[in-house]
Parts: C-alpha cells; structure tokens; sequence
C-alpha cells in the first residue's frame, strides 16, 4: 500500500509516519531526501534530531536527485519504505536553471512511473504549503506550483492520504 502523509510544517506528519512503521513487522528503510548543507547549523541539527528518533535497525538511504532509482533499488515485498520527505526533495531542483528543472520534470516522471512498481508498502511524507499567500519570486511561485502538482499526482496514485495537523491524523483517502 501506498500512503502520502502531507502536512505544515512541524504539524507531526514525520513522527506519524514513524509510528506507522514502527508498526510494520518486517524491515523498514528510511529514505532522507535532504541536501546536507555544510553551512547550515540548524538545519544539520534538524537532521540530527531526525536521527535520533529513529530506531537503530531501521536502513538509512540518503537518496539524491534520483529518488525512483533508490525507491527501485530498496523496495520489497516484505519492507516498508518511509520517504521523508518529498518538499526537501524538489528543493534539490530549485533554482532559475532550464537544466535543474528539466532534471526535476524528468526525476518527477520516473517517480510516478516507479510507484505502481513497487512491491511493498511504502510511506511518503511531503509538505502542504500552498494555502497561503501567492509567494512574490518567481523561484517561490514554481517550488509552490510543483509541490502542489507533485502532491496531487502522488495523492491520486496513492491508497491512502493523510493530512496531520495539531499532530492529528486526519485521512483524506483510503
């Protein structure tokens, strides 16, 4: 089964997604889509703390750009993949370059064309940011059009969606 959680930021949505697989009797692989900033202390301490939370036995998978590819390499009928999370992962693609947002388009197809791929149960987490005010530069506006469009694609291909919010799941779908 394939389960989107989305959510705002610190809504709880990764420590649901945690719970879930802490149920899962088989092995769990834990897929960090996060680009690790050397200069950036509070984000390496976010991940950090991320770390920290997770079981011991869980598989660790940072995966770059190429997150079909990892999901392909990973998946089995007897694992659960926790994919945490899809926002970070496009942040990878965000910059005003014809050739990163080609790599994105190209990355985001082999995505959706791996899901009804995969083997076993897999969980992705992503952000719900587009109820807010229409962001002024236009890097913001194409980060918030396509994680809208990435979080439809994923929740349309997905058995069951989940929105957390106060740290209470509510289920879309499923």
């Amino acid at each position: 089964m394939l389960h989107l959680i989305t959510g705002g930021a610190r809504s709880g949505k990764s420590r649901y997604a945690e719970t879930l697989a802490l149920a899962h009797a088989g092995p769990v692989v834990y897929i960090a889509t996060a680009a690790a900033d050397a200069g950036d202390a509070e984000f390496a301490a976010r991940i950090a703390h991320h770390r920290a939370q997770r079981p011991a036995h869980w598989q660790l998978v940072e995966a770059d750009a190429g997150l079909a590819s990892a999901l392909k390499e990973h998946a089995h009928a007897d694992t659960l993949l926790l994919i945490d999370c899809l926002t970070l992962w496009l942040a990878r693609f965000c910059h005003e370059d014809a050739v990163q947002r080609a790599a994105f388009f190209r990355e985001r197809a082999a995505l959706l064309q791996a899901l009804p791929l995969l083997p076993g149960p897999a969980l992705f987490v992503t952000n719900e940011i587009g109820w807010g005010v229409v962001p002024m530069g236009s890097a913001t506006r194409w980060f918030v059009d396509e994680l809208g469009r990435l979080n439809q694609d994923l929740a349309g291909a997905c058995e069951r969606v989940t929105l957390v919010a106060c740290g209470l799941p509510l289920v879309l779908k499923g």
